[in-house]
């Protein structure tokens, strides 16, 4: 039983702590042996402890660094079979996750199979769920969606899901329709489903394939390659058909949404890295509708534009509807289209911002008995949540607490509850609810996700069960571990290095997301000036000072409405920052984008 934490000390547990990384002394020295600055090092070194590998695949992406799709388990046989299809002229079923990598992933079979491989439009049904009316996956409403399709489909494609479905996929292949799941999701304890065709899973344990970290997207890219080469080899296409590289545009944006590893995966740091200079082209409209949204100076985009701003204008309508605008929006093929599409997807987000909004608030209330008891993760139950934003609730937790946390709503099902969680550095989440389930199987009917993320069903009554035991699987991974909101830190700037050349330095090592998260560093200023901005003055510009040098900088959501700054100008302040770019009408500048900041 963990001891009751007293009001005083918890607000101190609850502040963030600016540290700096902890640094691979080994990688370090490596790193500059092998031509690399001593701040790329530095980066690298907290980043990529214990690796052993080469660096070159990692600091220069190159696809030349893909495996060959063929060592995917099961992609021959998959490749074959969606090669028959085409073939035999066959009605084919495309069935994906409603969230970005679905939608990418959707996106790539799709154009594959109609301006690759010919078919017709009029033999390919979409079929994406619902999050709040279907869940997530293969669930029972799109099997019975599939089934009423006339003509039917003798062939369901899946991407991003399919692994944990033996049950609707037996139902599909009771009724004729024959399924090749390609997914990236961990595989139940007792495997594959067998009911379907071909499953494609890099996770899987007879997998040869290098890089199990890879997201659905590009598991769909490799297995319609295949397909590609199926066809040619069969001489049903010519030699010169086009290779699906230009669709790769679309993976690096499933890729940086879908927040798989960038650190270790030479695999995601090259698709992330030719995605975006394809996308830079601006050759499709989606692209260029939301550089006309975002304005010239965010061109050319980078993995954070992928991340920060269009992800989450896709996810928002799946969070909050049905997500075919989304998918319009990326199919759309001119800019008028594209960008009423993204009208819809634009509206969505600001609804879901203030649902994420009053949400976040809620579950904060609830955590405290949680934190009061040094319990180490937070499960919190939100009668009048919204399914659709639980994910990013439960984000906001971890960021604000340093540990674990999952978001219940109530599902559709009556007596059900749904729930995601996010994850901290050291806890696998999905193994944790692995580790719940052997506990109280009857508490977690459903589950899946990764090491980071993951999705669980609950029966309502057993909300206890499942809390205890799930409290019990991460106390178990952690080992006991102290935990706390921490922002970690690549270290020092020196003085001269507050500089765009240091910015352009750390940019020839992106791209940056998770595993391998921008660079961040630490500083003494002092406040030569500031003024709160924005609708409702909830953020701060600042003028910092650094020597003999000042710097400007922007500290976005520092204050809630109404509340003044703890600081004023002259006084000394600690800041955990990144450097940034900001461009105005052509000129380029330095500036400092504070991630937190304390007085002293």
């Amino acid at each position: 039983m963990n001891a009751v934490i007293d009001p005083i000390e918890l607000s101190e547990r609850l502040k963030p702590r600016i540290l700096p990384r902890p640094r691979d002394a080994a990688l370090y020295a490596r790193a500059q042996r092998e031509g690399l600055s001593e701040l790329q090092a530095r980066v690298l070194a907290g980043r990529l402890a214990g690796y052993q590998g080469e660096l070159a695949p990692l600091v220069t992406p190159s696809l030349r660094h893909l495996a060959h799709p063929a060592r995917l388990a099961d992609g021959r046989r998959a490749a074959e079979r969606i090669a028959q299809a085409v073939v035999d002229g066959e009605h084919i079923g495309i069935l994906t996750d409603y969230d970005v990598d679905g939608i990418t992933s959707h996106v790539v079979i799709r154009r594959t199979l109609h301006e690759l491989f010919g078919v017709p439009e009029s033999k390919l049904h979409s079929l994406i769920g619902h999050r709040i009316h279907d869940g997530y996956g293969i669930s029972l409403p799109l099997v019975e969606r599939a089934l009423a399709l006339s003509p039917r489909p003798s062939l369901v494609i899946t991407a991003d899901c399919g692994s944990s479905d033996e049950p609707r996929i037996a139902r599909l292949a009771a009724q004729g329709i024959e399924v090749v799941v390609s997914d990236h999701h961990a595989l139940p304890v007792e495997g594959p489903p067998p009911s379907a065709h071909a499953v494609v899973n890099p996770t899987r344990d007879d997998c040869d394939y290098p890089d199990p970290t890879i997201a659905g997207c590009m598991v769909a890219w490799l297995v319609m390659s295949l397909a590609r080469g199926v066809l040619i080899e069969w001489g049903v296409l010519p030699q010169a058909t086009p290779k699906l590289s230009p669709w790769l545009s679309y993976v690096a944006l499933g890729t940086v949404a879908d927040c798989v590893s960038l650190g270790r995966s030479p695999a995601n740091r090259a698709v992330v890295t030719h995605g975006l200079a394809l996308i830079n082209r601006m050759e499709a409209a989606c692209w260029r509708a939301m550089a006309e949204r975002l304005g010239a100076d965010s061109v050319p985009f980078d993995a954070e534009t992928l991340g920060f701003q269009m992800g989450p204008r896709i996810n928002a309508r799946s969070r909050l509807d049905d997500p075919y605008a989304a998918l319009h929006f990326m199919l759309a093929v001119d800019d008028a289209t594209a960008s009423r599409h993204l009208d819809t997807l634009d509206q969505d987000n600001q609804s879901r911002k203030a649902i994420e909004a009053d949400m976040a608030e809620e579950a904060r209330a609830l955590a405290l008995p949680a934190l009061s008891a040094n319990e180490p993760a937070v499960v919190v139950f939100l009668e009048s949540g919204h399914p659709g934003v639980q994910g990013i609730v439960a984000s906001r937790l971890v960021q604000a607490y340093g540990r674990p946390a999952l978001v219940l709503t109530p599902a559709v099902a009556p007596g059900m509850l749904t729930g995601s969680g996010r994850s901290i550095e050291g806890l696998h989440l999905r193994d944790a609810l692995q580790r719940t389930f052997e506990l109280a199987p009857e508490a977690l009917p459903r589950f899946g996700g990764h090491s980071g993320a993951a999705g669980v069903g609950v029966p309502a009554e057993r909300l206890g069960a499942f809390k205890a035991a799930f409290l019990q699987a991460v106390d178990e991974q952690l080992g006991g571990a102290e935990l706390f909101p921490k922002i970690l830190t690549d270290g020092d700037l020196a003085e001269h290095q507050l500089s765009l050349e240091t910015l352009a330095e750390l940019q020839t090592l992106g791209p940056y997301g998770r595993e391998f998260e921008a660079p961040l560093f630490q500083g003494d200023f002092v406040v030569e000036a500031l003024r709160p901005v924005g609708a409702d003055g909830t953020h701060l510009m600042l003028e910092l000072s650094l020597g003999a040098t000042n710097h400007r900088a922007i500290w976005f959501r520092a204050l809630t409405p109404g509340e003044m700054p703890a600081f004023g100008v002259g006084d000394p302040l600690r800041c955990a920052f990144k450097l940034n770019r900001n461009r105005w009408r052509g000129r380029e500048s330095l500036q400092l984008m504070v991630e937190y900041a304390h007085p002293g």
